[in-house]
């Protein structure tokens, strides 16, 4: 068994959300409890009710398995009243400490993944369509953010209209569904096909809205479809989410695989893991089935090795595949058995095994259900126009 400072060294990879500091330099961790074999660690909550509970789980099992340690549990207490002034205190914050904020919106959401890709005209909003649409056929509960602000074409793409998504009593926005996927997009708030002409100040106030007011609900995977480039969204999202995970976009050949490289290399300075890679437009297959590689061959492969993540995918360039994105019905809903369709849905199953559901401790499954707030206060469901 490892020992107590080993550990409190693990656990300083152990981030909390919305601080940004670890849970030791916080002084977070309340006990370590090492046993024969297995070791339990007690951590303190800013509050009783944190809906952060479960990245602290898989965040702390994630730093003991880096030192060996396979078993043992994760509980929880919360800091006292002058526990609380003294980190406020020392962190120089006047207005209190953060109970909920957009990873507090999204607990109820298990995997936060980024879809990019670095640069335009990849297809990166067409497999993130499919992509989320093949994870609802296995049976997953899925929301689509369509956070390409500029470029925003998700709603086409799933067949939804110009109407306006409707704002519960509680002064949430309620995400628009089609194909069993819960949907938001700036193209739902204003006029059908105006340009969005924002500077990142309003960039990051929309997109901080759409996480924080819009009531996701319970969701296994929420995939978020960047724009191109390596600018003010994705650091938006890695502020107001650390734990989301990126999925990088390429096509085969040399100059779109370098482009992606200079993503994923983003993706590790704002602190996002690169989850895997996914090769779009992986050749042409005519509907008699033959195949050519008008992109070239291997780039996704060559990526994913120098990155060391795993190749989830390569998605060929079909005729459907870009007829449906046009009608507003997602190719793997339509035609299961396109070539596309197929490869899109193996993919969906490398993101599964890749994102497995983590087994939460018996002190988390005896927990009592918290109550839940009616009128709690909210911050709007107003957004900004151009």
């Amino acid at each position: 068994m490892p020992t107590r400072e080993e550990i409190l060294q693990a656990l300083e990879a152990v981030i909390d959300p919305e601080l940004r500091k670890n849970v030791v330099e916080l002084g977070m961790v309340r006990d370590i409890t090492i046993r024969e074999d297995a070791v339990d660690v007690k951590i303190s909550l800013t509050t009783p009710g944190c809906p952060l509970r479960n990245h602290f789980v898989v965040a702390v099992r994630k730093a003991l398995r880096g030192i060996g340690v396979e078993s043992g549990e994760v509980s929880f207490d919360t800091l006292s009243p002058e526990e609380k002034s003294a980190l406020q205190e020392r962190l120089g914050m006047k207005s209190g400490l953060p109970t909920g904020g957009a990873a507090g919106a999204l607990a109820g959401v298990s995997n936060v993944i980024c879809v990019g890709s670095g640069k335009g005209g990849v297809g990166k909003s067409t497999l993130t369509v499919n992509l989320a649409a093949a994870l609802a056929s296995e049976g997953k509960s899925v929301g689509v953010l369509d956070a390409d602000v500029w470029g925003y074409s998700i709603p086409r793409m799933l067949g939804l209209g110009a109407e306006r998504p409707p704002v519960s009593p509680e002064r949430k926005i309620l995400p628009l569904e089609a194909h069993g996927l819960k949907v938001m997009s700036i193209g739902f708030f204003v006029a059908e096909d105006s340009a969005v002409v924002w500077r990142g100040p309003m960039l990051h106030k929309a997109l901080t809205q759409f996480l924080e007011d819009v009531a996701w609900g319970e969701l296994d995977y929420l995939l978020i479809d960047l724009p191109p480039g390596t600018g003010d969204v994705s650091m938006t999202l890695s502020q107001l989410l650390p734990q989301s995970r990126f999925l990088l976009v390429t096509t085969p050949q040399d100059t779109a695989q370098k482009v992606a490289r200079r993503a994923a290399e983003m993706a590790t300075k704002v602190s996002l893991d690169v989850l895997g890679v996914v090769e779009n437009m992986s050749g042409f297959t005519t509907p008699a089935g033959e195949r050519f590689a008008i992109f070239g061959e291997g780039g996704g492969q060559s990526l994913a090795s120098e990155l060391d993540v795993p190749l989830l995918g390569k998605v060929p360039l079909t005729m459907p595949l870009r007829a449906q994105a046009d009608a507003g019905d997602p190719l793997v809903v339509v035609d299961p058995d396109d070539p596309a369709s197929q490869a899109i849905r193996q993919t969906a199953r490398g993101l599964i095994a890749a994102t497995p559901t983590p087994e939460l401790p018996p002190v988390l499954a005896g927990l009592p259900e918290l109550p839940v707030m009616q009128n709690a206060p909210t911050t709007g469901a107003s957004l900004p126009m151009a």
